[in-house]
């Protein structure tokens, strides 16, 4: 099915700049629907509902668990003599030219369920594109992360409950990561923005689907896309998986026309008024272009991801079908390369000596004092010697 993905090199899933959550309808429930309302909000939007958040905080807290116990499972000092910040035994990082994030080796990440397409397709192991979800290749990734689904997270909760976030969230990190192992197929991936910019493309279906609510519905418009056009270009860098950013983003817009519905104002003011205040003909719960558009938006998700899915399964290479399509991850310039080709050693063994030569582009050559090293450990070498 394509190249054998390499653990030496992580493709990791940031997203870097926070959006902007004040665009976003959150002063809601607290205040009597006739009182005026904040500044870029009509009076509507007074009327839903404020949730109390606990799901996102969990996410974090997550997240920053599974960050610890891979660090201990890492073990640097005893892979490695020249760890970073060393003084915290175990929990310290892989060396910088490894691993610049301040994290593991791409093997540990490997071990604890990172995105490896080879593993996915022909280990049957599809459990990957869901654990990648949660793990990060360094403090700098995590800590990028997390902010993000702080600010964005707490404030979509606080509007739309644990269980629509969380579906949002989930879903879009598997889309991310179904479009990533289509086209990334010679490194390993971890992180969370795929989910983290389906929050993203949710805030965006959900101010096109409940347009009214906005008092500055082109200011909020463009204020939004403006930032997701700033993180998408991100993703432009090398070692970044745009594709897990592009494919967590469809994924999310798509949910946010199904899971971010909200009723008309008209239909909420008849509900709260008894039986004998009503005025001409009851009020629909929709408009019809909601309707319309909840329609189409579950069609089309349920098709990408079968399509994706039954693609992914059988082996095939985005790549090998769009020619141009890498760009999207990666466009190379005088300061970079986007060469993302898979890196291994030749390794061998006399006596108590190992030797090792990158046989990935540097042809470096190294011996090492090792008897009897098992292919864990040689990869672990083989990572440090070829980065």
């Amino acid at each position: 099915m394509g190249r054998q993905a390499s653990p030496s090199e992580i493709d990791v899933r940031v997203l870097p700049r926070p959006g902007d959550s004040s665009i976003h309808p959150v002063e809601i429930g607290a205040a009597p629907w006739q009182n005026r309302p904040p500044a870029g909000l009509s009076s509507e939007a007074m009327t839903f509902r404020r949730w109390r958040p606990w799901l996102v905080p969990t996410f974090i807290l997550a997240n920053i668990v599974l960050f610890a116990i891979t660090m201990f499972v890492n073990d640097c000092p005893k892979r490695s003599p020249s760890c970073v910040i060393s003084f915290l035994g175990r929990f310290s990082f892989q060396p910088l030219r490894e691993n610049p994030l301040l994290g593991p080796s791409s093997n540990t990440l490997v071990k604890m369920g990172a995105l490896d397409v080879s593993k996915v397709v022909h280990g049957n192991q599809g459990w990957r594109l869901i654990t990648c979800i949660w793990l990060h290749a360094g403090v700098v990734h995590i800590l990028a992360n997390m902010l993000s689904l702080l600010f964005i997270g707490i404030r979509l909760e606080q509007e739309f409950g644990f269980v629509r976030i969380g579906f949002l969230y989930i879903l879009s990190g598997l889309g991310g990561s179904v479009l990533s192992a289509l086209f990334i197929q010679s490194s390993i991936s971890v992180g969370a923005s795929g989910a983290l910019f389906g929050l993203l493309g949710g805030m965006l279906s959900e101010l096109i689907t409940n347009w009214t609510i906005y008092a500055n519905k082109i200011a909020a418009l463009l204020t939004l896309m403006f930032i997701i056009a700033i993180n998408l270009a991100v993703g432009l860098l090398p070692h970044v998986d745009n594709f897990a950013h592009i494919g967590g983003f469809i994924s999310g817009f798509l949910l946010g026309f199904v899971l971010l519905i909200r009723p008309q104002f008209g239909w909420i003011t008849q509900q709260s008024q008894p039986p004998r205040y009503h005025h001409g003909s009851p009020k629909r719960k929709h408009k019809v272009y909601q309707y319309i558009l909840w329609i189409a938006a579950a069609i089309v998700l349920i098709v990408v991801f079968t399509v994706g899915l039954i693609l992914l399964f059988r082996g095939v290479n985005g790549n090998d079908h769009c020619s141009w399509c890498h760009y999207l991850s990666c466009v190379p310039s005088s300061r970079w390369s986007c060469n993302s080709s898979p890196t291994y050693c030749s390794a061998s063994q006399s006596g108590n000596h190992l030797n090792l030569t990158c046989e990935g582009g540097s042809r470096r050559s190294q011996t090492y004092f090792l008897s009897n090293a098992d292919n864990d450990r040689i990869q672990e070498l083989c990572s440090q010697l070829c980065s």
